[in-house]
Formats: C-alpha cells, sequence, structure tokens
C-alpha cells in the first residue's frame, strides 16, 4: 500500500512538473518581445501541405514549441531517456508528439516510424546533436531520414536577450521572461534517395555548417555571446596531439 502511493505521489509530482514546464515556456513567450525570420522558407511546403524535417539544436529546445503552429501535425523525435520524458510530456501540453528513440537506443525503430509519419503528411522535428552529444554537430540519423523520407531539412533556432545556460553537455539555453526573441528559418537542404556516402556527408557536414551559423546569426541578433560547438572530430583528435606533445 505504501509502495503504491509512492508511486502514485510521484506520477503526480511528475506531472505538476510538467505542467509547470509548459506554464514556464508560455510565460516567457508571453512576456516577449518576438519576431521571426526566414518563415518565407517554409511557405512553400506549408501552403502546398508538403512535410519537411525541422532540425535545431538540443540546446534550443525550451522555446520550440511555440514557435510552432498548432494547428499543423508535427513529431519530434526525442530520447528514451528520463530527460526524453520529461520532453515528451512537457511538449504533449503544446498539441506535439513524440516518437522515443535516439542514435544509440532505438535508433532504427524510431527512424522507421518518422519515415513512415513523414510519408504520411506530418511534419517532424529532430535535435541532430541529441541526446547527448557532442554538442552541436549534426549525427548521421537526420540525413538518413530525409534520404529515405525524400523530404527537405530546414534549419532553425532561438535566442533570446535574457537566458542562463545550464551547466550540461549543450549548454541547454533557458530562456528568461521579458526577453527580446528572434525564430529563424534557413533554407531547405535535401539528400536525394540515390545519394552515396560521400553525398550524405556532404548533406551533414552542409546541415551542420548552416546550423551553427543560424543560430549564431540570431544570438548575435538579440545582444548574447554565441555558444561554440564541441570540437569537430578531426579538431579533438589534433587537439589531443597537440596536449599529448606540449
Amino acid at each position: 500500500m505504501g509502495r503504491a502511493r509512492r508511486i502514485t505521489e510521484s506520477r503526480a509530482l511528475r506531472a505538476l512538473l510538467y505542467r509547470t514546464a509548459a506554464y514556464y515556456i508560455r510565460l516567457v513567450h508571453k512576456t516577449g518581445r518576438w519576431r521571426v525570420l526566414g518563415a518565407e522558407h517554409t511557405e512553400p511546403y506549408l501552403r502546398e501541405g508538403k512535410p519537411f524535417i525541422v532540425a535545431f539544436w538540443h540546446n534550443r529546445l525550451l522555446m520550440a514549441p511555440v514557435g510552432w503552429r498548432r494547428d499543423l501535425p508535427v513529431k519530434v523525435m526525442v530520447s528514451r531517456h528520463r530527460d526524453g520524458e520529461m520532453i515528451a510530456e512537457t511538449v504533449r501540453h503544446f498539441g506535439i508528439e513524440t516518437i522515443r528513440g535516439s542514435s544509440s537506443r532505438g535508433g532504427s525503430a524510431a527512424l522507421r516510424m518518422l519515415v513512415r509519419e513523414l510519408r504520411a503528411g506530418s511534419y517532424v522535428g529532430i535535435t541532430p546533436d541529441g541526446p547527448r552529444g557532442p554538442r552541436m554537430r549534426v549525427q548521421p540519423g537526420i540525413i538518413a531520414l530525409a534520404r529515405l523520407s525524400g523530404a527537405p531539412i530546414l534549419p532553425a533556432t532561438y535566442a533570446t536577450s535574457r537566458r542562463r545556460l545550464a551547466n550540461s553537455w549543450d549548454r541547454f539555453v533557458i530562456a528568461l521572461p521579458f526577453s527580446r526573441g528572434v525564430y529563424l528559418w534557413d533554407e531547405p537542404i535535401c539528400v536525394a534517395p540515390d545519394a552515396d556516402e560521400a553525398a550524405q556527408e556532404e548533406a551533414r557536414h552542409t546541415l551542420e555548417e548552416r546550423l551553427i551559423a543560424l543560430t549564431a546569426q540570431a544570438d548575435r541578433m538579440v545582444g548574447v555571446e554565441p555558444i561554440e560547438p564541441d570540437p569537430a572530430p578531426a579538431e579533438a583528435r589534433a587537439d589531443a596531439a597537440r596536449a599529448a606533445a606540449s
């Protein structure tokens, strides 16, 4: 009886936490002054009902739900870890459904589900560096999704003038109320169905560079210091070699 009560209370506390997180997101949005730039890149797809993949960094998750039109069906892939549960239950308050999986756990099944959703007309959101990084480095799963589904990838981001950065692997951006905020969209990136490994790597690199640049642009527009990505693998190896030689 005591154990059942603790489980019930834990569920109730988690539900309260998720509602509080959703309320906070709405509060930040309602008290902020927001601009949306680059929306013309989405308009042809929205007008014709053609789905696309939204790519944004893991550290820009917080305000993503209110940057999306609620009348459009969207599915977001989140991890199977505990933080994924919090994200899934929080964004549910904004009418956003989730698919649980990642590149490390449940990735293949999640990829197949996302392909089906895109082919059925749903839009899909992915953090291509999640759930565990490296920070702001695109993993290949999103490129495979674009190749298999035929849907383009549209880079997106947001930034706010008032924020806190969490002490986490991604330096998660906690937007604060009464901010100046901006949402940015960039041009679509398409991956051909017959793209070979070299073409897929080129698309991955293009997405990574453009998403880094777009996010830095958003930060500068609101007057904050851009967050630097983790070193790329080649850079990391070079750094390690220099450290060993010194």
